[in-house]
Order: C-alpha cells, then sequence, then structure tokens
C-alpha cells in the first residue's frame, strides 16, 4: 500500500490537490495532511473529501485521479 497525502494549501483553481508519498512535487511537509495507506490514489481522494469538499489528484504521481 502506499502512503497518500493531500496539500493543505490549495490549488490555483482552488482543489487540494493529493499526492503520493516520494513525489518529486510534494509541498513542503508542514502543508501535508496524511490520508494514510490505500491501494489506489481513489480511496485516497475519497479520505480527502472527508476534509477537502474539492479535491485532485496530482497529475504527475495520481494520474488516474487528475481531472483538472
Amino acid at each position: 500500500m502506499a502512503q497518500f497525502y493531500v496539500n493543505q494549501n490549495q490549488q490555483t483553481g482552488g482543489e487540494h490537490e493529493v499526492h503520493v508519498e516520494g513525489c518529486d512535487f510534494m509541498p513542503f511537509e508542514q502543508n501535508l495532511l496524511e490520508l494514510g495507506g490505500h491501494e489506489d490514489c481513489a480511496a485516497a481522494l475519497e479520505v480527502a473529501r472527508n476534509t477537502y469538499d474539492d479535491v485532485n489528484g496530482c497529475k504527475h504521481c495520481c494520474p488516474d485521479c487528475h481531472t483538472k
């Protein structure tokens, strides 16, 4: 299982981006909220939606969940 995190800072489009541990585009550690271990990005996005209404997968590390 991979570890996932969501950026607590909004992107320019208003969404909070979900990253997998080790992503080259991971935000600073103090801006991350840990989502835990998940089999895929879709499961991690569901957990992120418990905190933020607008979430999106990182286009680099979670391309299957990137929609914007």
